[in-house]
C-alpha cells in the first residue's frame, strides 16, 4: 500500500490536530501556526512514513504532541523571571516611612496565611527568599512571585487605611 497524499493527511486531521493545539496554546496565532509547522513537517515526512510501523493518526499525532513540547522548550526560556521584579529594601523603607507599623500589622493580618509567613520571615527573621524557598518547600521563583504578591496587597491594604 502506498503512503498517503498530503492533501489527504490534511484533509483527514487538520480539524484535529488544531484541536490539540488550542487546548493546551492559549494563543490563536501561536495555536495557528505551530498547526501549519506541524504539516509542514509531515510534508517533508511524509515518503518516509512507514505503516507497519505506526497508523497515519499515531504518527500524526507524535509529530504533533513533539511541536507543541518543542514551542513550550522555546517558550519557556523567554519566560525566565526577571531578577528586578522587586528591590526588597526600597518596597520595605517605603512602607514603614509612609505608615504607622498598627496599621501595618493590620494590613499583614489581612493576608492569607503562607503570604504572611513570607512576609515575617522576611523582614522579622530577615531570612532571604531562597532560605524561605527552602523551608516551605517551594521553588524560588514561586516565593519571589508571591513575595511581591504579599508586597502588593500589603500597599493596597495599607491604601485603604489612608482613604478611611
Amino acid at each position: 500500500m502506498s503512503a498517503p497524499s498530503l492533501e489527504q493527511v490534511y484533509t483527514d486531521y487538520h480539524g484535529k490536530v488544531m484541536g490539540y493545539i488550542s487546548a493546551r496554546i492559549r494563543n490563536r496565532a501561536d495555536a495557528e501556526d505551530l498547526c501549519s509547522e506541524v504539516f509542514m513537517k509531515v510534508q517533508r515526512k511524509l515518503e518516509d512514513f512507514d505503516e507497519t510501523k505506526a497508523s497515519i493518526s499515531t504518527w500524526v499525532f507524535t509529530i504533533t504532541r513533539n511541536t507543541v513540547i518543542d514551542h513550550f522548550r522555546r517558550s519557556r526560556q523567554t519566560e525566565e523571571l526577571d531578577e528586578n521584579l522587586s528591590d526588597d529594601t526600597e518596597v520595605d523603607e517605603g512602607l514603614l516611612s509612609q505608615e504607622t507599623l498598627s496599621e501595618l500589622a493590620g494590613a499583614l493580618k489581612r493576608l492569607p496565611r503562607q503570604l504572611m509567613d513570607i512576609i515575617v520571615l522576611r523582614y522579622y527573621d530577615g531570612k532571604p527568599l531562597t532560605e524561605i524557598a527552602k523551608m516551605m518547600g517551594l521553588s524560588y521563583g514561586a516565593v519571589k512571585l508571591r513575595h511581591q504578591n504579599a508586597l502588593m496587597l500589603l500597599r493596597e491594604g495599607m491604601h485603604v487605611s489612608e482613604d478611611d
